[in-house]
């Protein structure tokens, strides 16, 4: 499948910088806010319709407040008066095509990144922008629809499984950043598929809509490569930043996030590498393939070279052409043609040429 790339603008022109405008796709489902509150001991999970103050502010417990869809700016004003935070802040959440990044601001990080997901039936890669907004015990996400990337993460909040129960925000964070990165490495299998069927394609039999695929899949690379190359700076802070927000004991664990986005990047610039020479494989196998239909051509013209000859000397009509009288002359020059049309066959076969 092929599309065109889309430029969108981040804010609408002679808007004033804060104004909250959503600029990815209208959806006319209501925003869902959901809210899991933990400890070591403790833990609750639900959905919720108004924020209470009490509830979510609860310094004895760590809060995950996970929102899922941005169009209805209503529902970010009230979050925004219970954790004020900057108005470009929000401004970002809200603009879907955000390059990843990392901002401290003292009192809460400001995490951007990109989520993909591959669609089995279009046979294309779909990208969602993940905000994460960290106070020191709790956890504020936002995504542009609901999905089950983070599924894995509520379970083990639910069966407190592993850490994450016993540590801080900083940690949940982590957990969810993780489990952005492995699905990285599901969206490279897929374009590892895309890439061997794509070599089988060029070298047997490449067209038009081989191209195609080509350019599409050279354009999810390019994609992907957008927002692994950023991600990378994002870990990098998260782990080396002095910043009260992440503890000592969660560093260690940005770091390996850390190694496995320099992996994922890696495996990226070499599928880049690929597509290039695919590009060059398929324009080499049109070049061998148009050679192939010329010399059949040529061999083809050199045969009938000698043929037109005698054609057209015997086409002259001469009142004094000996052979004009002859009872055999058509079946013998025709002959004779034949001969010299089977003897080229045979030369050319045995100079490989054929």
């Amino acid at each position: 499948m092929y599309k065109k790339l889309k430029i969108t603008r981040k804010k609408k022109i002679g808007s004033i910088p804060g104004t909250l405008l959503y600029t990815g796709e209208k959806v006319s489902a209501p925003v869902k806010v959901s809210l899991i509150t933990y400890n070591s001991k403790d833990f609750d999970e639900g959905d919720i319709t108004s924020f209470d103050h009490k509830k979510i502010n609860n310094k004895d417990l760590v809060s995950w407040i996970n929102i899922n869809g941005l169009h209805d700016t209503e529902v970010i004003n009230k979050l925004n008066t219970i954790f004020p935070v900057h108005p470009l802040v929000l401004e970002d959440v809200l603009h879907v095509n955000q390059r990843p990044k990392m901002e401290d601001f003292k009192e809460y990080l400001f995490v951007v990144l990109k989520m993909f997901q591959y669609d089995v039936e279009k046979e294309v890669i779909k990208s969602e922008q993940v905000s994460f907004i960290l106070y020191p015990n709790t956890l504020i996400t936002f995504q542009e629809e609901a999905g089950n990337f983070f599924d894995g993460v509520r379970e083990h909040l639910r069966r407190d499984k592993g850490k994450i129960r016993a540590l801080n925000a900083d940690y949940l964070m982590y957990a969810l950043i993780d489990a952005i990165v492995d699905n990285y490495y599901l969206i490279l299998e897929q374009l590892a598929e895309k890439i061997e069927l794509l070599e089988t394609e060029v070298f047997a039999n490449p067209n038009k809509i081989t191209l195609k695929r080509i350019h599409y899949l050279k354009q999810e690379i390019i994609m992907l490569r957008k927002s692994v190359w950023p991600l990378r700076d994002v870990t990098s802070l998260l782990y080396k930043d002095e910043t009260d927000l992440v503890c000592s004991d969660t560093r260690f664990f940005f770091r390996d996030l850390y190694d496995h986005t320099i992996e994922v990047m890696d495996i990226v610039e070499t599928y880049r590498d690929l597509t290039s020479a695919l590009m060059e494989m398929y324009l080499s196998s049109i070049s061998n393939k148009m050679n192939e239909i010329m010399k059949v051509l040529t061999m083809i013209s050199t045969i009938f070279i000698p043929l037109s000859f005698f054609a057209g000397v015997y086409g002259m009509n001469f009142k004094h052409m000996p052979e004009l009288e002859l009872v055999h002359a058509y079946p013998l020059v025709l002959s004779f043609m034949a001969t010299i049309a089977i003897v080229m066959l045979i030369f050319f076969k045995r100079m490989k040429w054929l």
